[in-house]
């Protein structure tokens, strides 16, 4: 008592609100008290008289007390005074429930009525506990694992210092240690360790529990066999059980609730230390591995670790569990149970071959799940220049491929599966059977009497768990070690060295000096830039200048840091400020794209953007700068990026700008505008140190001194007046491209010659071979403005998207409240409410409707056999003592064995029914969203992330094929269980139809509660989960951006933010599994309890052979119940993969690619006549028009030029030659045939374009050019010839099957472009489309571009977007768009006597 007293004290200054040990005490004082309660008055009765009345007041007293104290315990108290103010407006009640409510899970209770009433949403999860943040988890898991990382280090130290001493010894020694690598399994088992400990505990003594239950179903069995047993003892059997079953209910949600929280903690671990190592890989681990398999590893490999959590502890329990097992057996049966043992040891290598080859199945599977994915993310990425080319077929026949060999290995592993079920199912029934077998046959004195059968069968029940679990655990355990490697693989590579350039010294009065540098791309490859010495004197302007492949943004990427350094010194002093080649743009508004972390200072911020030439843009935009901005920029147009990431370096007001060839992707006006206003002498970034990679000449007198690099050297150095002079290489090149004076009074030839200082803007869009920043697949979505109504195109600039239907959940934003945002892309709206039936439906079909109904008849006759076999055994058990012994126990044998194998056949077929069918499902479901997505408009694809379609291929998919099946099976196994369960207790003990009904009403109660629940948490989670990957693919993209602003941090917290926000709905999903369990578990201990009791009542009627199996069957039901439900919930939260690919198959799509009554003529278009006939289009519905009323004629092999500022329609135009976009009025006429009546494909494969963005696949180069495989190996070396790439081709030693890697990564963006051109080359179509391509090259390769065109499509029509003038001068007519209408259309020598538009142009740019 004074303990007691004690112990209130100090917890109340703990502030502990609510103490598990002080409420068990009372609760033990209670039960002990109730003895001398009873028997005190018991004596005084029987005296007549109180013996001592002093003693029996105080004790009533005192048990009153004990009492109150006891009740009082069970209520939390309030927080004391002192206790540091609760910040979090929606803190999770756990953390203050009291003991009670934690060991029930009623503080969960609230959410659930909560999620009943109204579908949950993100606000009202609670917020995570303190412990479980990523902040505190990532913290504790770095510091293990550099921990891992130090001691490696010096373990490696002391084998080379033990090689270096013991170099003769060795031989004698044998060999010596092996260099330890950093263990991440130590490093996790470190951070997690505690918490494992503890449910450790949990698991041991809820196995402990479990094997009490068979003692007493012995001992009840006795108790009915035995008529004289008193009544009270049979009572207090049933009593027990059923505190006993309802302390293991507890005791096991406790543990399940530990050890789903570690694996919560693990996933935020994993996810956390992941991304942090992604900020700091060097490229050449990065072009090791594509974007997608560093995702994976977030995306599978985390959540492997999060899957194994609860089969952790199975490594002892499962052993522990088997020996006690076999012990109790023994003792009820004695040796004869070594033949069943033995039996299951055979077992156990049979399954363990299943499980390796259902492993070797998976990895394979694994693999072409890879490679479908990302050459799905490749086509998405692509789909344009898909669509332009008419190539969707072929690359609709590769993933067909891919796939096809994907569900040939599902059905071999379905199959394999089968199987495993199959012995499954049986080894427990072999096991009873050879068991009772060996035990009748042995010795004829061996009775099998009920209490041996079903104590026995109960004990085999409890034994069949962990030895199912184990083939089960071995196989995850394989999963999950090839995970850890992966991870531990990855998270061992090597980082970029921060100290490689050194940030702190320098010599006064520079600003970055090098000495005697080389740098590589990887310490496989060859060094990219050797022996640079170059010094920047502080607030110098230079100019790196060079042809296409010899290493400007190299040198940039030096600088920054993001190379390997091989020798050297690099020394940068100052804070730096990086604009790279193609402008990475993140997938927020504008203004928090500009401002990237820093403060907002709106005068600095209204200075940058007006320097940078955006103010313009921002009235287009329909939220003004607070436009949300697409994933990579999609709704801006290249030049509004390049100047969105300009304005973002010129905010940021570092010392030294590092800008990488800013001025390519813009118009030539606006280069020179920002070259004024921003970097030049006059510019905002005056007196700061500036390095500026360029190809424009009309730029470089004004820079201070100019870095000429060939081949990764420095060849010249100086400023331009001492370059000129010096006759080097430099000065050759600008006489190759800048006039001599004294032509210049030549008019018409002038104009020739001059355009050449135009050549300022546009020059290199892209990048130089050695760019640094792997452009991968996503950022090459850069579906530039034609495509997006945010861009700055047409008139529609100011409109809001408003949203095609996508299906029943996403609803359409109303077009005022979209422009008031400025939101492009819609919210991926969680679905909300009960799964609809028609998706169950919808998958029935997809599987076979016979095939459906055949596996829940075969179930039913599996559930028949089962109850039978049962129901014999149970006959069996009261036949008759004759002579001391049992008769006829060989046909008894010998139809239980036939009943049992019969269950086992039955199960395997539908096993393998269910595998044919869902192997269907899944071909069909892929296929027709395959279908559907490769005809899908291309406005479908602007509106809709990649990573949402691709989340569709994946992570439905994989769902489709690999979990529902299982699910499925499940399902069926516990549903069954369950009504054969009732049945039989049914049938021996009739009275148990009384409280059937009051149970299932509560059943269902808590089910319907809980489903509703459960499904809006699970929706949410995979609703937040998506943005974890998206933001950690768009991390991986611009790691380069974030190091240079050192903006890391920054990026990490985001990180954390993002992966905290799906552990919240992660968090109260496990609680809510708990809180369920509780409930149904309760409900199958009144089963028992009932059960029991019943059996007790009216034991006279009973044999003890019906009381042990209705008992038996009972103690099984909980498993089964709790296994019901949430195997609904499971279907239903996965079904949900149905509907999202269901409704991903049903969008709409776009015309036909081949009508087959109106095909063109064979040899069409013979003139390549165009001609538009008052057209006019829009992007979207409702959206207005971006040309208007155009009418033109073109004939045939006329060279047309398309000029316009930008969003005058110029690519528009194009894009509807082709029918990307499709006429809102008006209509193209090719050759005099309307283009609207044919096919797409006898369309687009007539035609040509040579697209803005050079878009490569992976794969070889033949597949590049030629994907259909339609031309001769002589062409496509003809067409490599005339596109000035046979050189570079014939010096690859695979040719033709050079590899190109994702998105052309091997490639510089020239060499790109040229494999574009050779595409053309190939087609010789006689109309060819140009849409800006030169403004990715360096002039020389502009030239050899220019001259191709010329020459080999001298015949054809041919349409030029430009840029730049001077390559449209000799065309034949020049078009002027001008708010998508015709402004003037004549041949330039007129248009410039006109005086119009193109006069003024042509001034601009020095052309007249």
């Amino acid at each position: 008592m004074l303990l007691a007293t004690l112990l209130i004290q100090y917890e109340r200054l703990r502030g502990v609100r609510s103490s598990g040990v002080l409420i068990i005490f009372w609760f033990l004082c209670v039960i002990c008290a109730i003895i001398p309660f009873r028997s005190k008055i018991l004596s005084a009765k029987a005296e007549g008289q109180i013996s001592d009345p002093f003693r029996f007041t105080t004790f009533y007293i005192f048990f009153a007390l004990v009492l109150s104290a006891l009740i009082l315990s069970c209520f939390r108290e309030k927080p004391p005074f002192f206790s540091p103010k609760n910040v979090d407006n929606n803190p999770c009640p756990e953390a203050s429930a009291g003991f009670l409510s934690r060991l029930s899970f009623w503080w969960f209770t609230k959410m659930v009525i909560h999620g009943y009433r109204h579908p949950l949403e993100e606000k009202d999860l609670w917020s995570l506990n303190e412990e479980d943040t990523s902040q505190s988890v990532v913290q504790q898991l770095l510091k293990a694992w550099k921990k891992q990382q130090r001691q490696a280090v010096q373990h490696k130290a002391t084998v080379e210092f033990g090689k270096k001493v013991s170099g003769e010894d060795e031989v004698l020694l044998g060999g010596r240690r092996k260099p330890r690598e950093p263990s991440f399994l130590r490093a996790l088992l470190a951070t997690f360790g505690p918490g494992l400990l503890l449910s450790m505990c949990f698991k041991l003594i809820q196995d402990l529990l479990s094997f009490i239950n068979p003692q007493l179903l012995s001992v009840l069995i006795k108790f009915i066999s035995n008529p004289t047993a008193p009544a009270w003892w049979g009572f207090l059997v049933a009593g027990l059980m059923f505190v006993c079953s309802i302390m293991q209910t507890l005791i096991l949600h406790q543990y399940f609730h530990a050890i789903f929280v570690i694996g919560l903690r693990f996933r935020t671990g994993i996810i956390g230390v992941i991304y942090r190592k992604a900020l700091v890989i060097t490229n050449s681990v990065k072009r090791a591995s594509t974007v997608g398999e560093i995702v994976n590893l977030m995306a599978v490999d985390a959540q492997r670790f999060m899957d194994i959590a609860p089969f952790i502890n199975l490594l002892w329990s499962a052993p522990l569990q088997i020996i006690l097992a076999i012990y109790f057996l023994w003792q009820n049966l004695g040796p004869s149970v070594l033949a069943g043992v033995a039996l299951m040891v055979l077992l156990i290598p049979l399954n363990g071959a299943v499980a390796v080859k259902m492993r070797a199945f998976q990895v394979e599977q694994m693999k072409l799940k890879d490679s479908r994915i990302k050459l799905m993310s490749e086509i998405l990425g692509g789909i344009k220049v898909l669509k332009l080319y008419a190539w969707e077929p072929s690359f609709l026949e590769q993933v067909q491929g891919i796939r096809k060999n994907e569900l040939q290995l599902l059905r071999k592993s379905a199959y394999l599966n089968a199987i495993s079920t199959f012995i499954w199912i049986c080894t427990p029934f072999l096991v009873t059977l050879i068991t009772l077998g060996v035990y009748v046959c042995v010795d004829p004195n061996n009775v099998l009497d009920a209490e041996k059968a079903f104590v026995s069968l109960s004990l085999f029940n409890i034994l069949k768990i962990p030895l199912n679990m184990l083939p089960q655990l071995i196989s995850i355990l394989a999963q999950t070690s090839v995970s850890l490697k992966r991870i531990q693989r990855f998270l061992s590579q090597d980082e970029l060295d921060p100290q490689c350039v050194e940030r702190k010294t320098i010599s006064p009065g520079y600003a970055i000096t090098v000495h005697s540098g080389t740098f590589t791309w990887g310490q496989d490859l060859p060094p990219t830039l050797h022996s640079l010495n170059i010094e920047i004197p502080k607030g110098a302007l230079v100019a790196v200048v060079g042809p296409v492949g010899c290493g400007k943004s190299s040198l940039v990427s030096a600088l920054l840091g993001e190379m390997e350094k091989l020798e050297g010194k690099v020394y940068v002093k100052g804070s730096v400020a990086y604009v790279p080649q193609q402008a990475w743009i993140q997938n927020c508004t504008l203004q928090e794209n500009v401002l990237f972390g820093q403060a907002l200072d709106s005068k600095r911020y209204q200075k940058a953007l007006e320097a940078c030439a955006l103010l313009a843009d921002l009235e287009m935009l329909p939220g003004g700068d607070q436009t949300e901005i697409g994933e990579k920029g999609i709704n801006l147009s290249g030049g509004q990026r390049q100047r969105v990431s300009l304005a973002r370096a010129v905010y940021s007001d570092a010392d030294i700008f590092l800008l990488d060839d800013p001025l390519s992707a813009v118009d030539s006006h606006v280069a020179k505008h920002i070259f004024d206003q921003v970097i030049g002498p006059e510019g905002v970034l005056a007196g700061k140190t500036r390095v500026l990679v360029t190809h424009g000449i009309s730029f470089l007198p004004q820079t201070d001194f100019i870095i000429v690099l060939a081949d990764g050297q420095v060849s010249e150095m100086g400023s331009y007046t001492a370059l000129l002079q010096r006759n080097g290489s430099f000065a050759n090149f600008l006489r190759n491209y800048v006039p001599d004076e004294d032509q210049e009074h030549q008019e018409e030839d002038g104009v020739e010659d001059e355009e050449v200082l135009l050549i300022e803007d546009t020059l290199s869009n892209h990048t130089d071979l050695t760019d640094n920043e792997p452009v991968m697949y996503e950022v090459q979505k850069q579906f530039m403005r034609q495509m997006s109504a945010m861009s700055s195109e047409g008139e529609g600039q100011g409109r809001p998207v408003s949203r095609k239907h996508l299906g029943p959940s996403e609803k359409v934003v109303p077009v005022t409240e979209a422009k008031a945002s400025g939101a492009l892309i819609e919210e991926e709206k969680a679905e909300i409410g009960t799964v609809k039936l028609s998706v169950y439906w919808d998958y029935a079909k997809a599987a076979g409707l016979c095939t459906s109904l055949a596996i829940c008849l075969l179930y039913t006759g599996q559930s028949a056999a089962s109850i039978g076999s049962n129901v014999w055994l149970s006959d069996w058990t009261n036949d008759a003592m004759v002579d001391g012994g049992q008769n006829n126990t060989s046909l008894r044998l010998g139809v239980y064995a036939a009943l049992g194998i019969l269950q086992g056949l039955l199960v395997m077929l539908s096993a393998m029914m269910m595998a044919v069918g869902t192997i269907q499902a899944a071909r069909l479901l892929h296929e027709a969203l395959l279908h559907n997505k490769m005809r899908s408009p291309q406005s479908f694809f602007d509106t809709t992330p990649s990573g949402r379609i691709l989340n569709r291929f994946s992570k439905d998919i994989f769902v489709i094929d690999e979990i529902l099946a299982p699910t499925i099976l499940m399902l069926l196994n516990s549903f069954y269980t369950s009504m054969s369960t009732v049945v039989v207790i049914m049938v021996s003990t009739p009275l148990f139809a009384v409280v059937i009904v009051p149970l299932a009403v509560l059943y269902t109660f808590v089910q319907r509660f809980y489903v509703a629940t459960s499904r809006q948490l699970k929706r949410l989670e995979s609703v937040s989960r998506s943005p974890i990957y998206s933001h950690f693919s768009e991390t991986v993209t611009g790691t380069g951006v974030i190091r240079a602003y050192g903006r890391s941090q920054d990026f990490e917290v985001i990180n954390n933010r993002k992966v905290d926000t799906n552990q919240r709905s992660c968090y109260p999903y496990i609680a809510s599994n708990r809180w369920l369990g509780i409930r149904v578990e309760f409900v199958g201990n009144c089963v028992v309890l009932f059960a029991a009791l019943f059996a007790v009542i009216g034991r006279s009627s009973l044999s003890p052979g019906l009381v042990g199996l209705s008992v038996s069957y009972a103690l099984q039901v909980t498993m089964s119940l709790n296994w019901m439900i949430r195997t609904m919930s499971d279907l239903e939260s996965n079904i949900v993969a149905v509907e999202r690919v269901k409704e991903y198959s049903k969008t709409e799509t776009e015309a036909p690619w081949v009508v087959q009554d109106s095909r063109p003529p064979k040899g069409w278009p013979t003139r390549g006549e165009v001609e538009f006939r008052n057209y006019s289009v829009r992007y979207r519905p409702g959206l207005e028009l971006v040309l208007r009323d155009l009418s033109l004629h073109v004939h045939g092999g006329e060279k047309v030029g398309i000029v316009g500022r930008t969003g005058a329609g110029k690519s528009s135009m194009t894009l509807c030659l082709f029918r990307i976009l499709e006429a809102a009025e008006g209509e193209i006429l090719i050759d005099g045939l309307n283009v609207a009546d044919i096919g797409l494909h006898d369309l687009r494969s007539q035609l040509t374009i040579i697209p803005q963005d050079p878009i490569l696949f992976s794969g070889t180069l033949r597949m590049n050019l030629d994907p259909s495989g339609r031309y001769s190996e002589e062409d496509i070396w003809q067409a490599l010839e005339l596109s000035h790439l046979h050189t570079f081709v014939s010096s690859q030693p695979a040719g033709l099957d050079f590899q190109c890697s994702e998105g052309g990564e091997n490639l510089s963006v020239g060499q790109r472009q040229l494999v574009c051109l050779a595409r053309a080359l190939l087609r010789k179509s006689r109309i060819l489309v140009l849409d800006e391509a030169t403004a990715a090259i360096d002039l020389e390769t502009d030239d050899l571009i220019q001259a191709t065109i010329r020459m080999q499509f001298d015949t054809c029509t041919v349409l030029t977007i430009a840029h730049r003038l001077n390559t449209i001068m000799d065309y034949t007519r020049v078009l002027v768009l001008d708010k998508g209408a015709v402004a003037e259309f004549d041949s330039p020598t007129n248009l410039i006597a006109a005086r119009g538009i193109f006069y003024g142009m042509a001034r601009d740019a020095g052309l007249a």
